[in-house]
């Protein structure tokens, strides 16, 4: 039996056409080809617990400027300047970000997503 997500009140805010994998302990959200964000909350290194966003380097600045509550990716304090923000679940009105987060997706800006070959179809 699959595990249900974590921040379950995101699907009220996604398309309705979205596909969840879970994989990993984690829950990993496509649209169409790409890759949108990842749900993680684990009991392990409960500091990588949040939402993770698939977006590239040259986007952070935009998406950190409309969503002041985005950070860096950090894995044993080594900043991994790839193509992922985080949301950290353990921030103050966390609901509101990942609500933006989620109507960004939505509205189908270009900013997030990545394609993978991995997506479901």
């Amino acid at each position: 039996m699959a595990k249900l997500a974590p921040y379950d009140f995101v699907f009220d805010y996604l398309p309705s056409s979205i596909v969840v994998k879970q994989m990993f302990g984690m829950h990993y959200i496509y649209l169409g080809k790409k890759i949108m964000a990842i749900l993680r909350k684990r009991p392990n290194e409960p500091e990588l617990n949040g939402i993770w966003i698939a977006t590239s380097k040259q986007h952070h600045q935009s998406l950190k400027m409309d969503i002041p509550e985005l950070g860096s990716f950090f894995i044993n304090n080594d900043e991994r300047q790839g193509n992922w923000l985080f949301l950290p679940e353990d921030i103050d009105d966390f609901e509101a970000p990942a609500i933006k987060i989620c109507e960004l997706i939505a509205h189908g800006d270009q900013r997030i997503g990545n394609i993978t070959e991995k997506a479901p179809i």
